[in-house]
């Protein structure tokens, strides 16, 4: 979805290569001072983000806002405890959905669930988050500011995707394994081609539905994966072989189309059966949002406010538009975050 900003947190990521350098304020000193009576503001811009590549961040800020252009994990993290020293009250996020889980997740260590309110410039390729939450593209650091001051805010709870190494967590909006992997990777080809957001997501739809519907019984998409789930709640393991897995804690996607059915203020998944049955007629039912047991008869199963799961996958995983590896993760519905919304 959005241009990771560092090389560690996915697999297909790199560092910033052949662009100019950002004229960008650099992280200021503990001497730094804020604009008095004014808010506690810092930004951290993506300059790989596809609508900041000709944009400079100088042009984006005012006096009196710590702001920063990491493009390396290490100096995300930097900026991430630099800007902690200073006790901000609005961080705001310059970049799409991929910047926006980078962040979270470095944020992690460092603020744990006490996070400062946050405000979303979407300027990535994707920007389903800010598309749920209302904000517009263009939507300025100035009009984050005044939202912020009059209390405008909303909440939504991210993915937390964890491994047994000991890293820190992921955090995310959209979670996808199966044949999501396959979809996300239609959506990469799209955006090559200078498709974005919706559109994006709509070629990416289409495409996966023709590969799977015409392709034969030996086709990748048809094939599925096998995926083993722990429910911690009930102690209980099941091994499935699913063509899709697709979790998101959003409210609503982009174009309007409500696969995950009837959302809930937590985890809400999608799981399809392998191979996939009646495909063109259930996915037309799943995308408008139908849910019932005719569905779950077909292989198509709902699942909402989902408790923390464990899944063995094979393949890797998609969060918030990037591939991660393959391997046991745990996943589960985090706390919520406050964002400054319209």
């Amino acid at each position: 979805m959005g241009a990771a900003l560092h090389p560690k947190m996915g697999v297909g990521a790199d560092l910033l290569h052949g662009l100019r350098p950002s004229r960008v304020a650099p992280v200021p000193s503990p001497s730094f001072r804020f604009a008095t009576g004014a808010a506690r503001v810092g930004i951290i811009s993506n300059p790989r983000s596809r609508r900041n590549w000709t944009v400079d961040l100088e042009l984006k800020i005012g006096p009196g806002v710590l702001a920063a252009a990491p493009t390396t994990n290490a100096q995300l993290v930097e900026t991430l405890q630099s800007f902690a020293k200073h006790r901000l009250e609005l961080l705001v996020i310059d970049g799409g959905d991929g910047t926006v889980r980078d962040v979270l997740s470095a944020a992690a260590a460092i603020y744990g669930d006490n996070l400062p309110p946050l405000a979303l410039l979407p300027s990535g390729k994707t920007n389903a988050l800010a598309l749920d939450l209302g904000i517009p593209l263009g939507w300025s650091l100035e009009d984050a500011v005044t939202a912020h001051s009059t209390g405008r805010v909303q909440t939504r709870a991210p993915i937390d995707v964890r491994r047994d190494d000991g890293d820190g967590p992921l955090r995310g909006f959209i979670f996808g394994a199966g044949g999501f992997v396959l979809a996300t990777e239609l959506a990469q080809g799209t955006h090559r081609f200078g498709a974005i957001d919706g559109l994006a997501v709509g070629l990416s739809l289409v495409g996966a539905i023709a590969q799977t519907c015409f392709g034969g019984s030996a086709n990748r998409w048809r094939a599925g994966e096998r995926v083993e789930i722990f429910n911690h709640a009930t102690g209980e393991t099941s091994v499935r072989e699913l063509y899709l897995l697709l979790g998101s804690t959003l409210q609503r996607l982009p174009l309007g189309i409500k696969p995950l059915g009837t959302t809930s203020s937590g985890l809400d998944v999608l799981a399809v059966d392998s191979p996939p049955r009646m495909l063109p007629v259930a996915a037309a039912a799943v995308v408008m949002g139908k849910e019932g047991s005719w569905l779950e008869r077909m292989g198509y199963h709902h699942g909402h406010d989902i408790p923390p799961v464990r899944l063995t996958l094979k393949r890797g995983f998609i969060l918030d538009g990037e591939l991660f590896p393959g391997g046991t993760i745990d996943v589960r519905t985090g706390a919520p975050i406050r964002f400054v919304t319209p």
